[in-house]
């Protein structure tokens, strides 16, 4: 269906639809869909009083870090979107310019990794976790503004091993994966008698 020469009306009952399926989506990628402006889509949205996209993946990373019970919520590179321990997470970062090597305008590999590594530790359930193993690949470049979203999926357990496998997207393409063994410490709480 083309959202070319939809009326105002139409595109916003559209707009509203389309934010209540996938509320990570920026005006840019809105505007794009809808193939209006950015500005077009401001206007919506403020219209509609719709939240822009960092008000919304805060609305819903707020219910999230309350559950988590690893890592301290402050130490989680992006915002946490979907948590379900010992199951499945997904985070959402917005890159900048700070976070690049400055020649060349790449995201540093040492962000991706740590938005992987902390959404891998978020999501076992355990008062600590660590890193033990992590076998990554680095498979396409990502640059300043892309928006990258990782998904972490707990594919395994055994004792306290838990086997976390997290693949990052930039608009549906797979830019990294990780292959991720925590080791739960929750056992050895009991033995901090020193």
């Amino acid at each position: 269906m083309s959202k070319r020469g939809l009326s105002k009306k139409t595109r916003q009952m559209l707009l509203i639809k389309t934010i209540a399926e996938d509320p990570f989506l920026n005006d840019e990628e809105l505007a794009e869909k809808f193939n209006v402006s950015v500005q077009t889509i401001r206007l919506d949205r403020m219209e509609l009083k719709l939240p822009e996209l960092r008000e919304r993946i805060r609305a819903v990373a707020e219910d999230n870090y309350a559950k988590v019970r690893s890592i301290d919520a402050a130490e989680i590179v992006g915002e946490l979107v979907d948590l379900e321990l010992d199951k499945r997470g997904i985070s959402i970062l917005e890159t900048t310019n700070k976070m690049t090597f400055g020649k060349t305008k790449v995201i540093r590999g040492d962000i991706i990794f740590a938005q992987a590594n902390s959404l891998a530790i978020a999501t076992i359930d355990a008062k600590v976790a660590l890193t033990g193993v992590a076998n990554i690949k680095y498979k396409l470049p990502v640059y300043a503004g892309q928006k990258l979203v990782a998904k972490a999926e707990v594919t395994r357990v055994r004792g306290n091993k838990k086997f976390v496998f997290v693949r990052t997207y930039v608009k549906q393409k797979e830019v990294f994966r990780g292959k991720f063994i925590l080791v739960s410490l929750e056992a050895e709480d009991n033995n901090t008698d020193t």
